[in-house]
């Protein structure tokens, strides 16, 4: 008799890292797995990554993905996927690896929105809804009513409008940085612990690494803990980074919410990725009361598990799963949580 497929493959491509994540069908993590970020564009790079990792979780599971389909389902939530073309396109190629039985692919937000929501859809509503933040490396949002429709932003940086996420917190942190050495700005312990983070003196030493490549740049959003822990010190140049980052999550959140109509329902507001995750109080507490005062009926909450957890329950979603492995799900990604960090 021939066991059955797992019920999903379930992938997280954030800018920093990927996850993917082997489920049965009863929510049990068959496999875990992290590799590289997704490339800033898509092409064969990132199909190479996302496959490497499955073979990687197949592999660990002992179930090769030479030997046919791996899971019922693939669902693939991945950063720098913006454009609808783009969505086809990286499902049409992942389609044709032939990885499971049906592909999904969507913009690693909606992992971050159906992470914090719950394992039934709300009362009355025929399918899950609410509102997305995902401010990790990067910043995005996605909104979905209950009938289905949709409000996002294209996410591509300055040229979307677009600040925030560990990046632009990290070059704002090197910006204020230089400015309290050379004496253009104010005071800010920024000045030490920024060259401090890369092994050096001066925050000039910063700038010119990665002039000449010496540091990378995508190294930069790990600055971003940095200008959290100085706001929390009572520094107020970080202080005032962290307020902005609030008030552009919030921003996401009215836009998308007025557009939708949502304002007078009871909708949910999920907080993910690494720079919201880390719980800050400043932040987290700014952000939930600026939405509190527009949209009393929102209820904000954080998602303290990898996103990759949302991409597996869409997953089971799709799997037509019980509420009992969304469940069981859950308990494992707690449980491993710690490693993933």
């Amino acid at each position: 008799m021939t066991e059955p497929l797992p019920a999903a493959l379930a992938v997280d491509g954030g800018n920093s890292k990927t996850d993917v994540a082997l489920i049965g069908g009863d929510g049990t993590v068959l496999a875990l797995v992290r590799g590289p970020g997704m490339p800033i564009r898509l092409g064969e790079p990132t199909v190479s990554v996302i496959a490497g990792l499955i073979r990687e979780a197949a592999d660990l599971a002992g179930r090769p993905a030479t030997d046919g389909p791996v899971a019922d389902c693939l669902v693939a939530c991945v950063a720098n996927v913006d454009l609808p073309a783009e969505v086809h396109e990286l499902e049409r190629m992942l389609t044709e690896r032939r990885f499971a039985g049906s592909t999904q692919v969507a913009n690693d937000t909606f992992a971050v929105l159906r992470g914090g929501l719950d394992d039934v859809p709300a009362a009355g509503a025929a399918r899950f809804w609410g509102v997305g933040v995902t401010c990790g490396a990067g910043i995005n949002c996605i909104a979905v009513a209950p009938d289905g429709s949709t409000a996002g932003f294209l996410a591509l940086g300055m040229t979307t409008g677009d600040w925030g996420g560990g990046m632009g917190l990290g070059m704002e942190a090197q910006w204020y940085a230089v400015r309290a050495a050379d004496g253009r700005g104010p005071r800010t312990v920024l000045q030490q612990t920024v060259p401090a983070y890369f092994g050096l003196s001066e925050p000039l030493q910063v700038a010119e690494g990665l002039h000449v490549g010496q540091i990378p740049w995508d190294k930069v959003a790990g600055l971003a803990p940095l200008v959290l822990q100085a706001a929390d010190a009572g520094d107020q140049v970080a202080r005032n980074l962290v307020l902005r980052l609030a008030d552009e999550i919030y921003l996401l959140v009215k836009s998308s919410v007025t557009r939708l109509g949502l304002g007078g329902q009871p909708v949910p507001v999920v907080l993910g990725g690494g720079v919201l995750a880390s719980g800050n109080d400043l932040l987290i507490g700014t952000i939930t009361r600026q939405i509190g005062a527009d949209f009393p009926a929102a209820e904000v909450r954080v998602l303290r598990q990898p996103p990759v957890a949302g991409a597996a329950l869409l997953g089971l979603d799709a799997a037509g799963a019980p509420v009992s492995a969304k469940q069981r799900l859950r308990a494992a990604f707690a449980r491993r949580l710690a490693p993933l960090s």
